[in-house]
């Protein structure tokens, strides 16, 4: 850090909060205006743990736990395959390889020519937390290692902690160069080809925005969407232009606030159980000792949609310049949360409910249309 960077910073923190001591969260307003699309979307199947989802040809794959399941259109399911960790991430190439992350222990190929082979370390440093992946070509893979210090179902340990150890690694499988594209990021949940500019897009969780990257060599991050008023996580391409992002947590002020009193951030980490940390989550409500909980039931029992939440679900549509241009909600009153990943198969955008351990089929009208037409609003049949 240079020194007018450090005088800058000391200078915001006793100014009492701006910059990145600031403890305010964007409103949720313009194309990210609240609905409650996602709670009226259909529900394709209930998968405990629902995490990844993707499309291989014409078949829809979704992990669970440390399952492959394959779903058909009418929710029927079986199981793909099955492996020694959790599932952290998956991703297809144009071939058919699909790539599996193996929560804190690195990632595997399945199919393709390289069958089988499995990557547990970049140089001198473990691949423990792979969050994301994107093929460039059969040969070529780029992952996403979101932290150095904590796996991937450790995710809010790395929030409270201040994580800041992620790295972007681009992988030759066929002749196993290691080059590492990107360094210190805050928790890069979430990846996706931009073909026009031979870019990678990475969603940086932790500073809510989304930068792009040199798919070819080590490169600064260009800041292309920034102040989200919730924590990015996985990306994709839509087939009519644009691309798909889902947001798994959603931000709130006491949470900001906590993140940056750092005596009562290491008192709450020596001494409350992970699960009852002021910090976002997948899901909420399970019981009477998780934070945020006073403006939830205002009265005669009614849970607000505009109440205080933990928990959130969010889907949002961006334009070939990754700006958003339409968005699904399931707010605090709803039970659709943590969405934690999106695949388009035969015209409908899937989505994966984590939080509620259920795969949600959202019929968009432009899937099949080009960016800039009309879109559904809050009121849509």
């Amino acid at each position: 850090m240079s020194v007018s960077a450090a005088i800058r910073r000391t200078f915001d923190r006793f100014m009492g909060g701006r910059g990145e001591f600031s403890i305010t969260v964007p409103v949720m307003d313009g194309a990210l205006k609240p609905n409650d699309y996602l709670e009226r979307a259909a529900s394709l199947a209930v998968v405990e743990g629902a995490d990844n989802a993707v499309a291989l040809g014409d078949k829809l794959l979704v992990s669970s736990g440390s399952r492959i399941l394959e779903l058909g259109a009418d929710g029927s399911g079986r199981i793909h395959s099955e492996h020694d960790a959790a599932i952290s991430c998956l991703a297809v190439s144009k071939g058919g390889a699909l790539v599996v992350g193996l929560d804190g222990v690195g990632v595997k190929i399945v199919g393709g020519r390289h069958d089988g082979m499995l990557i547990d370390r970049v140089a001198d440093d473990g691949l423990r937390c792979p969050t994301a992946a994107v093929f460039l070509d059969e040969d070529t893979l780029v992952v996403s290692n979101g932290s150095a210090e904590f796996t991937a179902a450790q995710w809010s340990h790395d929030l409270i902690h201040h994580g800041r150890s992620g790295s972007v690694v681009r992988l030759d499988l066929a002749n196993g160069e290691r080059v590492q594209l990107a360094a210190g990021l805050h928790f890069p949940a979430g990846l996706c080809l931009r073909q026009e500019a031979a870019e990678i897009v990475v969603a940086e969780a932790w500073r809510h925005r989304l930068v792009t990257l040199d798919a070819n060599a080590q490169s600064q991050p260009r800041e292309m969407l920034a102040g989200l008023p919730a924590y990015p996580g996985r990306i994709c391409q839509s087939y009519s232009g644009g691309y798909w992002l889902a947001l798994f947590a959603v931000r709130s002020q006491l949470q900001e606030f906590v993140l940056r009193e750092n005596r009562f951030r290491r008192q709450m980490i020596a001494e409350i159980d992970p699960a009852f940390w002021i910090a976002p989550a997948l899901s909420s409500g399970h019981s009477f000792k998780e934070p945020l909980q006073s403006g939830g039931v205002i009265r005669l029992g009614i849970h607000k949609p505009w109440a205080p939440t933990r928990s959130y679900g969010l889907v949002v549509r961006l334009d070939a310049d990754l700006q958003p241009i339409w968005s699904a909600h399931s707010r605090a009153d709803g039970t659709r949360h943590g969405i934690t990943s999106m695949a388009e198969v035969d015209g409908a955008l899937v989505a994966t409910s984590k939080g509620k351990g259920e795969v949600v089929l959202i019929d968009h009208v432009a899937l099949s249309e080009p960016l800039g037409l009309t879109m559904p609003t809050e009121h849509a049949a």
